[in-house]
């Protein structure tokens, strides 16, 4: 007891590993959302600057979900409790500039 029996040596996350930390969040943002009727979409642009946004040298990925929380889902509440977004939309993510838009992306009509 009390020894250190494996030194582990942890590297520093890729941008494709963060972008895959984003999805996985992401899905569970959607999944609770598609209980309320609502989809979600992200850009690329907007999972590249949420995993930038969400890393930190020091703690890795684990800043990610708060940051997600902070900027995704925080504003898409406040939309959903305003009624900007209603049951049926789907939520378009974006970058514009530094900053995330949160649209309704447009229904595709079927053909008749």
């Amino acid at each position: 007891l009390n020894r250190l029996d494996e030194i582990i040596v942890f590297h520093e996350l890729t941008e494709e590993q963060l972008r895959s930390i984003v999805d996985l969040l992401v899905k569970d943002l959607q999944k609770r959302l598609s209980e309320r009727k609502l989809g979600l979409e992200l850009t690329k642009k907007a999972k590249v600057w949420l995993a930038k946004a969400g890393y930190d040298p020091l703690y890795g990925a684990r800043p990610l979900r708060r940051a997600i929380e902070r900027s995704v889902e925080n504003p898409v509440s406040t939309k959903i409790l305003r009624g900007e977004f209603k049951e049926g939309d789907t939520i378009k993510v974006d970058l514009v500039g530094n900053a995330l838009t949160f649209t309704v992306k447009a229904a595709v009509k079927a053909a008749a």
